[in-house]
């Protein structure tokens, strides 16, 4: 079979009464659209009977193909385990909880690919739920830290095919594609969609995922400045230990010659901040050999993929 233009990637835990209504949707869409599409739904781990819903589906319609989890893996697991079986150009992420509505968003979010955009990200409008607030927060700190225009990182979403398989994707990082995505030069935008509160099932994402979400945007902020150039990061570390031990010396080699030097603790700090600062400069130069063989297995596994497309 030719490959699809469209795969609609939909995840999907205990959400059985919403697997019907949502692939009847996509259906509807794809018919009226005239899409060439398929969907991957990946049922990761329910216990509700979701997966005997999909299955159904899939019988139903033939665009429609499901993957198993045996047990709850995580949504960055299901994106891996979707990218395994997606065949499209593009692909289109959805949640299967309703929320946004595939009729409406599938082609509002093909029309900014079409128009040359690498990756397209929805804007909830009229969104009223208990999360909403740490959500503008998490979202703030994001456009400030990464430099990018996004409101809503974290809803649905459509790019390339090429684009995510030249991006890492650590646990937890499906939410920073769009980061990734522009950090590494493809084009990306984000368009305004509607929303729609969640008639059936409960949401798998608590309060306590805030706290994680924001360490990884700082563990992602790190790696995206200093992983190609880590000696910047643990040099300029290490200069600044080593400038203010410097400073404590010359204050030490003043009050040694005019013979009013009294041993302080601080000149134990002062060469515990010189130590500390040589320290990180060797830990730099070790990272440095560590990227540039990171770097060059990355050449390598472009170069298998290249040759086994070929």
């Amino acid at each position: 079979m030719s490959n699809p233009e469209v795969s609609v990637f939909v995840p999907a835990l205990n959400e059985k009464e919403n697997i019907h209504p949502l692939v009847s949707k996509i259906a509807r869409t794809f018919s009226d659209h005239d899409i060439d599409g398929e969907v991957v739904l990946v049922n990761d781990g329910s216990t509700d009977g979701t997966g005997d819903e999909a299955d159904r589906a899939a019988v139903q319609y033939d665009f429609v193909q499901v993957v198993h989890h045996r047990t709850n893996l995580g949504l960055t697991e299901a994106f891996r385990t979707a990218f395994q079986h997606v065949r499209g150009d593009v692909i289109v992420f959805l949640p299967a909880d309703l929320e946004s509505d595939p009729e409406e968003d599938i082609p509002l979010l093909l029309s900014e690919i079409r128009k040359g955009f690498d990756m397209v990200v929805g804007w909830r409008q009229g969104r009223r739920d208990v999360k909403i607030v740490a959500s503008k927060i998490y979202n703030f700190v994001c456009r400030l830290l990464f430099h990018v225009s996004a409101h809503d990182l974290n809803w649905i979403k459509a790019f390339r095919r090429v684009l995510i398989e030249n991006l890492p994707l650590r646990s937890d990082w499906h939410r920073y594609i769009y980061m990734l995505a522009a950090s590494h030069g493809y084009k990306v935008t984000e368009v305004k969609t509607g929303y729609h509160p969640r008639r059936h099932g409960k949401s798998k994402y608590g309060l306590m995922r805030i706290p994680i979400s924001f360490l990884d945007v700082i563990g992602l902020k790190f790696q995206l400045v200093f992983s190609q150039k880590p000696l910047l990061f643990f040099g300029g570390l290490g200069s600044i230990l080593i400038g203010v031990s410097l400073i404590f010396g010359v204050i030490f080699l003043v009050q040694w010659f005019t013979r009013t030097f009294h041993f302080r603790p601080i000149v134990l700090l002062a060469t515990m901040l010189f130590l500390s600062g040589v320290q990180l400069f060797i830990t730099g130069f070790l990272a440095e050999l560590i990227v540039a063989q990171r770097d060059k297995i990355e050449h390598l596994e472009k170069e298998l993929k290249h040759r086994s497309r070929t």
